[in-house]
């Protein structure tokens, strides 16, 4: 295995969102696509797949917003877990991160991803005991909440 880490590129989009859907991260009320969309327009450069040959194996995107990066959509194939290909794509986007000036990452995960919470712990990751809140500005499917009055 010859393993790439590499920024996205729009050729990647249907394997990107094929590998999303295997590791169980879209739900209905969030279009993958758009997801893709929106982030080529805000720090593309931090958006990164990890490669097999021509194969998508693995990605992360990341962002910075001036006080924290975040971590979204880490998720490597089924076929090649247990190869560091996570630890790796996490490592480069806080690489990169860092040569922003980022001064700390953070994420979120759902709290029965048990697996992605040991994940993260190996990483040295901390949990946190907080509430996370969101509100959906923009409906992108169906099952979503309806729009806020």
């Amino acid at each position: 295995m010859s393993t790439l880490i590499r920024a996205f590129t729009l050729d990647d989009e249907d394997a990107v969102v094929a590998l999303w859907e295997e590791a169980g991260l879209t739900r209905p009320w969030n279009d993958p696509r758009a997801d893709i969309r929106r982030k080529l327009t805000v720090q593309p450069e931090l958006f990164l797949v990890a490669t097999d040959g021509d194969a998508v194996v693995g990605s992360v995107m990341a962002g910075y917003d001036g006080h924290r990066g975040w971590l979204y959509y880490l998720a490597t194939a089924g076929t090649h877990r247990g190869k560091g290909i996570g630890a790796a794509l996490v490592a480069e986007a806080e690489r990169l991160l860092e040569a922003i000036g980022c001064p700390k990452v953070q994420l979120m995960v759902r709290p029965d991803n048990t697996g992605a919470r040991g994940f993260y712990d190996a990483l040295g990751y901390e949990p946190f005991e907080t509430w996370a809140t969101g509100r959906r500005l923009i409906v992108d499917g169906p099952g979503g909440p309806p729009p806020a009055r």
